[in-house]
């Protein structure tokens, strides 16, 4: 077991044998392989409730990076979250052999039941984030009862749709709580009539479904308006699909989700935290950092150029901590270097000088190049919220500014500006430090460069020709940072 989070048992010992029931967690450890039966045994021969929790805790000292994971899924399901949340922070990596295998669950039935529900494979090139799955996973577990919502948020190729899929990879949780099968519905940024095509589609495939499960019942035609396909779908999700999970990938306009508000359990992607608000029943959500750790990001890269991590050259570390870590951008430039696998000071160069539109290939997410990805977000804004944005695309590197910058800036009132502020946290297109008071807000590096602002921003002079950049008016926030330096002091 990893030295972190063995010390993370020894300091929670006291809590947790305080705590728990053995009794109730072993089950879970056992179906998962890192606990034997002899061991369970030995575990309830103690005479009392605590013995058996500090004899359950010696025992997985002794143990594996598994174990300890198990042990953290099992007090997730057995509602111990706050006990959970003490060992959050130290659950180690595994290897992906080792984690598909044990997220799998190794049995047929889950596989079996993801592809009948269209969820989506892993990745061929896969690293785990333990961490974020089960926090996923906590959440989950709280609609075993009753609907709700878990959204899933962060900015563009943060890796939002994989770790949903990966969460449902699970085989207790699908037995445990989504029983009725788990369904996967990709959406992206539909109009009303290709909202329609996809319920009908979702629809037929839960009635041609249960059609093979009892042949009495019967298909119906396909619904004419999102009206009755948003009752139809309400129907076969309470009647024929009870306990079932609805997973809506890439979410982006509170009127589709709107459509899906059925009284059923859902599990959301998108980029604006906020589009939950929209519907009934409980909520929770997870927000999805937007890089990974460098040890897995620097494990993507290895895994596509077949390279251990440690014979990578220099310049890997540099790519991942000039992007951040995002996994969109290390998956691209990952397969860009299994073909070109000399380039990696040309791409880290690339980087550096923010020409996103270089960086371009197929992969596993839904853009093919990092330009696309980052402006798809800012292209839905409404066209004075743009404008605005566009003034923070030329913020220096991990410059942040407090809203009162930005007040003088853009000629509003403080309230104005804290509200458009929020409007962008929310939608992933800005950060928060949260720690200073006023607040200071920040862009990732992904989203304040030239090249977004020459492809969102053509702005013109008064004889109609486009700015460069460079002479671009929008530069006067310089000037506001230069004035209001003694706010960031």
């Amino acid at each position: 077991m990893e030295e972190g989070a063995r010390s993370c048992l020894l300091q929670s010992r006291s809590s947790l044998e305080q705590d728990i029931r053995a009794s109730y967690l072993m089950d879970h450890m056992i179906s998962d392989g890192v606990l034997t039966g002899d061991e369970e045994d030995r575990i309830r021969s103690k005479p009392t409730r605590r013995e058996q929790a500090a004899a359950l805790l010696e025992l997985l000292l002794r143990k594996d990076n598994q174990a300890y994971i198990s042990f953290y899924n099992a007090l997730v399901r057995e509602s111990y979250g706050d006990l959970a949340s003490l060992l959050h922070n130290s659950l180690p990596l595994v290897s992906p052999e080792a984690e598909k295998s044990f997220s799998d669950g190794g049995t047929r039935y889950v596989q079996a039941v993801l592809s009948e529900g269209g969820v989506p494979q892993r990745p061929v090139v896969f690293v785990s984030r333990p961490a974020l799955m089960n926090r996923v996973r906590e959440k989950l577990y709280r609609l075993q009862k009753e609907p709700g919502w878990v959204t899933v948020f962060g900015m563009a190729g943060s890796g939002k749709s994989v770790l949903a899929a990966e969460a449902v990879r699970d085989h207790a949780l699908i037995t445990e709580c989504f029983p009725g099968g788990v369904h996967w519905l990709s959406i992206g940024q539909l109009d009303r009539s290709d909202l329609l095509v996809r319920i009908q589609s979702l629809c037929f495939r839960l009635e041609q479904q249960s059609q093979e499960k009892d042949p009495s019942s019967s298909l119906h035609r396909p619904p004419g308006s999102l009206e009755e396909a948003k009752e139809r779908l309400r129907f076969l999700m309470l009647r024929r699909y009870p306990r079932s999970l609805l997973i809506l990938d890439d979410i982006w306009d509170s009127s589709v989700l709107k459509a899906f508000d059925i009284q059923c359990r859902v599990l959301l992607t998108t980029r604006d935290r906020s589009l939950a608000e929209c519907v009934s029943g409980p909520k929770s959500e997870v927000a999805v950092e937007s890089g990974l750790e460098e040890g897995q990001a620097l494990e993507i890269l290895a895994l596509y150029v077949n390279r251990k991590p440690q014979r990578l050259p220099e310049q890997a570390r540099s790519i991942v901590r000039e992007c951040k870590g995002s996994p969109l951008v290390v998956s691209l430039i990952g397969a860009l270097l299994r073909e070109f696998p000399d380039r990696w000071a040309y791409y880290l160069h690339t980087l550096q000088q923010k020409k996103f539109k270089r960086i371009r290939k197929s992969s596993s997410y839904d853009y093919d190049a990092l330009d696309q990805a980052m402006a798809a977000s800012i292209q839905v804004l409404s066209k004075e919220h743009r404008e605005l944005y566009i003034d923070l695309t030329v913020l220096e590197k991990d410059v942040k500014v407090p809203a009162k910058v930005l007040s003088v800036l853009w000629d509003l009132e403080p309230e104005e500006v804290e509200d458009v502020l929020q409007d962008f946290v929310n939608k992933s297109l800005l950060f928060r430090d949260c720690h200073h008071r006023p607040y200071l807000y920040y862009l990732h590096d992904l989203h304040g460069c030239w090249e977004m602002l020459v492809l969102l921003a053509p702005s013109r002079d008064t004889n109609n020709q486009k700015l460069n950049p460079i002479n671009h008016p929008n530069n006067t926030i310089r000037a506001c940072l230069s004035l209001c330096e003694f706010e960031l002091v």
